[in-house]
């Protein structure tokens, strides 16, 4: 017997990555850009990003959120 995938929606999906360990430790959560395109939205995401003082990086197909409200810099 074949189980069906069964798809969160929007605020499922964003609250599980709020969620995860990493957030808790200030850390970085990275996710493929389409899969929140699927999911939540770009902007939805962004929104939520900035509400939580976050700051989020795009990099090719992937996104970086640094889950911490403290200043970063690209050494290169």
């Amino acid at each position: 017997m074949r189980r069906e995938r069964v798809i969160p929606g929007p605020d499922v999906w964003l609250a599980q990555i709020f969620e995860a360990r990493a957030v808790a430790r200030g850390g970085v959560v990275r996710r493929q850009r389409r899969d929140i395109e699927r999911h939540v939205g770009w902007e939805r995401l962004v929104a939520e990003v900035k509400r939580r003082g976050f700051h989020l990086v795009k990099t090719g197909d992937q996104v970086l959120i640094l889950c911490h409200s403290g200043h970063f810099r690209v050494i290169c």
